[in-house]
């Protein structure tokens, strides 16, 4: 039996991860975008890692699939949402995009987590929709339109294969 501390490793990697996208909602508040949007590919190395090393080191818990999710949607949905929400010129369009956004991600991570899929993804990994998202922001670029196809994409039934 793995000592406490191995056991709660892949949670930090996690929690680092959820740190990364409350970080960068504050930057973004504070108008310091490209951090902001650096932030979000520092929660996508740290979720990279998290699972991996639970499973390497045989210490899968239900705490830190849920923690998992949670992180994600603040890392992944929320923060990238906001950041190039901020960048765009409001209106009801925008407004519906982002919106949407978070809520499609957020539908991605309950979907997989009640039916786990294994050598493949269903739909576009909630990760790869945010980095599309923090790049554009790194250009100082907002669309909507890509924002509303990146959130249908997370829900689709497109299978990508796990690597």
């Amino acid at each position: 039996m793995p000592s406490p501390v191995v056991r709660s490793l892949p949670n930090w990697f996690t929690i680092a991860n959820l740190l990364c996208g409350i970080f960068s909602i504050i930057l973004n508040m504070n108008d310091i975008i490209t951090f902001s949007a650096l932030l979000i590919f520092a929660a996508a190395f740290m979720d990279l890692f998290d699972g991996r090393i639970a499973r390497r080191l045989n210490v899968n818990s239900e705490v830190g699939v849920e923690l998992d999710s949670l992180a994600d949607i603040v890392s992944f949905g929320v923060a990238p949402a906001l950041l190039v929400y901020s960048l765009a010129h409001p209106s009801m369009l925008t407004s519906f995009a982002f919106t949407f956004y978070a809520a499609m991600g957020a539908l991605r991570l309950a979907r997989f987590s009640a039916s786990p899929t294994i050598g493949y993804f269903m739909g576009i990994p909630i990760p790869l929709a945010g980095m599309v998202i923090a790049g554009m922001a790194l250009f100082d670029y907002s669309n909507a339109y890509v924002t509303i196809l990146l959130a249908i994409l997370m829900v689709s039934p497109i299978r990508i294969k796990k690597f």
